[in-house]
This record gives structure tokens, sequence and C-alpha cells, in this order.
């Protein structure tokens, strides 16, 4: 016999259990169906795992440089057992609190794969045998994005790691060969260099981290060479063999083809969504020529009482999108006014040093008509900064020149990703430039940086020297003093 609900979510990740919960919060009968682990990519092999690793790699590196602040120590081992341990212990807690969170709302967990079978029934092939068939009013597609693959490194090769197999910790191998110079593989090459692996990227683009704006991305790169990392740019992956145990990587690049040897290679090369084998034509939902799943900014799909969420739906992919998606979807089932209508959406990135923007770069500003006023901020002139030895990097504030609203921050630098929460605020209030600069903050502080670039957009920073200039927005914040 069918099971009954409100609402059956597809994908218990960062955008499909919250869904659930809210769902459960307003009163809906729903169920969250996972195929795998609660918590999806991202609490199981993304983005705590990963971060749990960065903050080991970090500290670890604190631990020998820790003679530079007279304390005296030497190379830290890496037992990675116990890391692993660690790391895993972690994600147990959090799915623990993921499952009595659900309960907690009265959201059923259904453990298997679902696939549709009409517009409002699902088969579930369950996890622990057999099938179940559900039936449901409405429905939340929230079944995220997997790893692209080459055909020549498939994941089954055991010398080819995706993050997946890297964050697993069964291996600390001596040279790790990153493909793909984007988000995961600059957090890889960053921390598992920390951790004592020799590190090489290959990157097909021109810069790394390809997207994001070159000044936020220069000091990350000097970081990895400092760090004694090779990095290949405009080169291109092409082959792959075994030598002697080892992965032998054939690479083109502007000078022609070259081979690296190492002992796993890393692909990170991007994702594809995961709306295969869902059976979405019984179900009558479209999608797009790369697979993604178009919605309005209600989560609709084309079928109206079908919503989609998160990584399904395309790009950026990222958690905290997800979860947003994901609580839109279930408010606008529930009769709530919402609607997916933000005007900034964070970037986050935890190389070293970490990388963090929101709203407009600067070059995106300018091919948006906008005539810009930048103002930048050095960490090495910041006095928290100094005292923690953490100088790396900047904060750079793009703002209208015309009219001062704030357009976008980039932030390079130490605890970048969380700074970047007080420019995502300003720029969704719809801030000028003029109100981060007036906004008094603590000292000493990294947010300061924030404060100073501002200040610096304005013309009249205080902890540089630059040359005497009168920007636009400095000219109406005089004028407006004036008038007072």
């Amino acid at each position: 016999m069918a099971k009954r609900y409100d609402v059956a979510v597809i994908g218990g990740g960062p955008g499909g259990y919250p869904a659930g919960i809210r769902l459960g919060q307003l009163g809906k009968k729903a169920c969250v169906i996972e195929a795998g682990d609660v918590g999806g990519v991202c609490l199981n092999w993304g983005c705590i795992p990963s971060k749990a690793v960065i903050h080991a790699a970090e500290l670890r590196t604190e631990i020998e440089h820790a003679q530079d602040f007279g304390i005296g120590t030497g190379q830290a081992p890496v037992e990675l057992s116990k890391l692993r341990d660690w790391k895993n212990g972690i994600l147990t807690k959090l799915r623990g609190g993921i499952k009595g969170l659900l309960k907690a709302n009265g959201v059923d967990l259904v453990e298997g794969r679902a696939t549709f079978t009409g517009p409002n029934t699902l088969e579930v092939q369950l996890r622990a045998g057999g099938t179940e068939t559900i039936e449901f009013e409405q429905a939340v597609i929230a079944t995220g994005a997997s790893a692209i693959e080459l055909p020549f490194m498939p994941r089954s090769n055991p010398l080819v790691w995706t993050a997946e197999e890297l964050l697993k910790l069964e291996e600390l191998p001596e040279h790790l060969i990153c493909v793909g110079g984007g988000v995961i593989g600059m957090e890889t090459a960053s921390s598992f260099g920390k951790l004592g692996c020799k590190i090489t990227v290959i990157e097909l683009m021109n810069q790394l981290l390809p997207g994001t704006d070159p000044d936020l991305v220069k000091p990350v790169r000097q970081a990895l060479k400092k760090a004694g990392a090779t990095i290949h740019l405009e080169t291109k992956a092409s082959g792959l063999s075994e030598r002697d145990g080892k992965a032998v990587l054939t690479c083109e690049g502007p000078k022609g083809s070259f081979e690296v040897v190492g002992d796993k290679v890393m692909v990170s090369i991007g994702f594809r969504p995961n709306s295969k084998g869902l059976g979405l034509e019984a179900a009558g939902v479209k999608v797009s020529d790369r697979g993604f799943v178009t919605v309005d900014p209600a989560c609709r799909t084309n079928v109206a009482h079908i919503y989609a969420i998160g990584d399904v739906t395309g790009m950026p992919f990222l958690a905290h999108r997800a979860t947003k998606m994901g609580i839109v979807a279930a408010e606008v089932i529930g009769g709530q006014p919402a609607l997916c209508d933000w005007q900034a959406m964070p970037l986050g990135i935890f190389s070293d040093p970490e990388v963090a923007q929101v709203g407009l770069s600067e070059a995106e500003a300018r091919a948006a008509g906008h005539e810009v006023t930048i103002g930048t901020f050095p960490f090495a002139a910041l006095g928290r900064a100094m005292a923690q030895n953490s100088t790396a990097g900047l904060v750079k504030v793009i703002g209208d020149a015309q009219n001062g609203i704030l357009l976008g921050v980039g932030i390079v630098g130490p605890r970048a990703n969380d700074l970047i929460a007080e420019a995502a605020l300003a720029i969704e209030m719809g801030a000028a430039v003029e109100d981060l600069a007036l906004t008094v903050h603590s000292h000493p502080t990294f947010a300061e940086a924030l404060n100073e670039a501002a200040e610096d957009a304005l013309g009249h920073a205080i902890h540089i020297a630059r040359p005497k200039r009168k920007t636009p927005l400095a000219k109406q914040a005089d004028a407006l003093l004036l008038k007072k």
C-alpha cells in the first residue's frame, strides 16, 4: 500500500533537509528521501570534512611556525588515522543532528533512491531492501550534482580521486596532482600541501580560480608557489598511465607535451546535475540541454506542483544557495510570501589565503555599464593581521561612482569568509560605500579592513598612504557635509 504525503522531498542534502524541516514547521506532512547519508555532498565529502582537514592543516602550519612567536617547536607529524577519526566523528554528530531535527518536526526520513513513476507518485528502492510507493501532492527535487569524470581518468581507476576519495583520508600521497585549479582544486592544494604532500596543479584556463577577480587570485598563487607547489596554467590533461605504481599524467601546455609523475591524481573540473534516472519524463518535468532543472523565482518547475532547488538547478554550486532555495520552496508550498529575490549571494573559497566575493566584481560592474570607484586595503597594514602573522591579501570595495551604491566586495586574506557576511548584508540592504565607511568597527579586528577599504574608495583612507585625490564619492560626501 502506498504511503501518502503532502510533500515529498527527494534528496537530504543542504537544500533538501532544510526544506523538509521548514515544511514540518508549516504543518505539512512531509518526507525526505535520501539515497546515501543524510546531509548530502556538503556534509559527507564536501564542505564540512574539507574544512576539518583545512583546519588541521592550518594548525600544523601554525605549530611549525610557532618559533616566530618565541615558542619552540619542530615539524609536526601527521597521524592520518586520528585525523580521519576526528573528521568522521564530526560527520556522525551532524548526521545525527539532522535526523533528530527531521523527527522533531514530524518529517519522515526515507532511506532509498526515488524515481518518479507519474506526476504524483514515486517508487523508492529502499536501502534496506525492497521498494515502497509514495504518493504526494507536491514534490521538491533536491538531488544535487556529481563530480564530472574525464573518460581517460574514471574514478574507478585506483590512481584517480575525486573529492570523495580524497576526503576519506585513507592515504596521504607523497605527490598529489590536482587537475583543475578551481575552488576544490585550490582548497585541496592549500590544505594537503600543508599536510606534507608535494603539489602540482594543472589548470586549463589562464589563471587559477577562473572567473574570480585576478586581484584576489594573486595572493593565493603566491602562497602556493611559496609553499613549493608547481602550477601549470593553460594546460590540458590529455592522458593517464601507470608506471611502477605511479600515476603518469600526460599534459599539453603552451610549450608542448610533458608528463607529471605522482602518487594520485585528484580531478575537480566541475559538476553535472543529478537529474538522470529520476524519471523526470514520467512527471513531465523539463530539463535544459545540460540536464539542469529549470525553475522560476519561486523554485517551481514547468510542472506547477513540483519544485527544484540547489545544484540540480544550475550554478552557482553553493550549499547556502541550496539551503535558501529549500526554505523558499517550502514556504511557497506552505502558502507563505517567498521568492528567490536576494541581491547578494556570497561565494567562499577556503584556500590559503581564503577568498570571498559578494555582489559584482570590478570587471562585472564595468561590463554592466557602471562607472566604478575602487577602494582597497591590504592586510599587511592592519594591526590585528600583523599581530597574528596573517598579512597576506586585501579587501577590495567596488562602488558606483555616480550614486555611491556599494556594488561588490572581494576579500582575500584571513577570515575572508567570515568577513564577507557584513558586505553581503550591506549589499542586500542597498547600502552605499559611505555607509560602510561611516560604520564604526571594533579595534583591533580583521573587520576594520572593510572600513578602511570603503574609506579608500572615498579618497581618505587613514592607514595607507595614497596620492592626493578626490574621488566622485568623496566630492559627494563633502557636499553633504557642507549642507549639514
